[in-house]
């Protein structure tokens, strides 16, 4: 007679995440790549030690600092004393104070562990759907004004550094959203969706979100390019314009553009 097999054990596992105004501040791949950073003051050899490329190092910490609402990471290229990359004293409190959240966590699973032993039988594992969004663009912020209207309603949204960003959304969607003045809310857009411009004196755009900043990179593609703006106060924009544009704009490290993008193509979200 054939024995049944015995239940697989059930064990408890638990992705410990950050979230920022209800937004997903930092994973702990993310905060791993900020304490390298701490420990070898070099991002470049901080993205190799936590698995990330370059490229994908920069995105996280820009992206992280725009939620943070403040730069978590400082770089000067050289000179005299040499050049250095460091976190801020904004990144370093949040690589500590994830030390000690991570300590905690970690026993609170082990307790879990220790409960669930034979609740395999009774208990499906469910699996989690995490919702990722395509938008390079991320900004979380307080809702700062609000226009009504007979359809859309134009919102005003204060984001990192003090910079506003312009959205048009319906009337229904405000409403279901439950969008008013001082509300914490984030703003999605495209990459796609931004174009820059290098000579905006006495040009007048219907357009109402314009961005100004510097080149902080410049990825250069076959066909198009992605450029990333750094704007006052420490947060940054991301446009894709193709590479004959990225010329002729005279686009470099460290020139100056605008950041145009339409407020109909900005998606306003809140937490769930």
């Amino acid at each position: 007679m054939s024995r049944s097999k015995p239940a697989p054990a059930l064990s408890v596992e638990a992705e410990l995440r950050l979230s920022l105004q209800g937004q997903a501040l930092a994973s702990a791949r993310h905060l791993a790549l900020l304490a390298e950073i701490a420990r070898l003051g070099s991002l470049t050899h901080a993205a190799k030690a936590a698995g990330f490329s370059y490229k994908g190092a920069w995105n996280a910490i820009e992206q992280m600092s725009n939620l943070a609402g403040e730069p978590l990471l400082e770089r000067s290229a050289g000179g005299k004393g040499g050049g250095f990359t460091r976190l801020t004293e904004r990144g370093a409190q949040l690589v500590r104070n994830y030390g000690l959240i991570q300590q905690e966590h970690a026993r609170f699973v082990a307790r879990l562990n220790q409960q669930s032993q034979g609740l395999s039988a009774d208990y499906a594992l469910l699996e989690g759907i995490a919702m990722k969004t395509s938008a390079r663009n991320q900004f979380a912020g307080t809702v700062s004004a609000l226009r009504t209207g007979a359809v859309n309603d134009e919102l005003e949204l204060q984001v990192i550094g003090g910079q506003t960003i312009v959205a048009t959304l319906t009337r229904e969607s405000s409403r279901e959203l439950g969008l008013v003045v001082g509300a914490k809310a984030f703003a999605l857009i495209k990459a796609s969706s931004v174009l820059l411009m290098t000579d905006a004196e006495g040009v007048k755009l219907s357009a109402r979100n314009q961005l100004r900043g510097r080149v902080a990179r410049l990825t250069e593609g076959a066909v198009n390019s992605e450029v990333v703006l750094e704007l006052p106060g420490g947060g940054s924009v991301a446009a894709i314009v193709t590479q004959a544009s990225a010329e002729a704009l005279g686009l470099a490290v460290g020139s100056e553009a605008v950041a145009v993008f339409k407020a109909s193509s900005v998606i306003v979200g809140v937490a769930a």
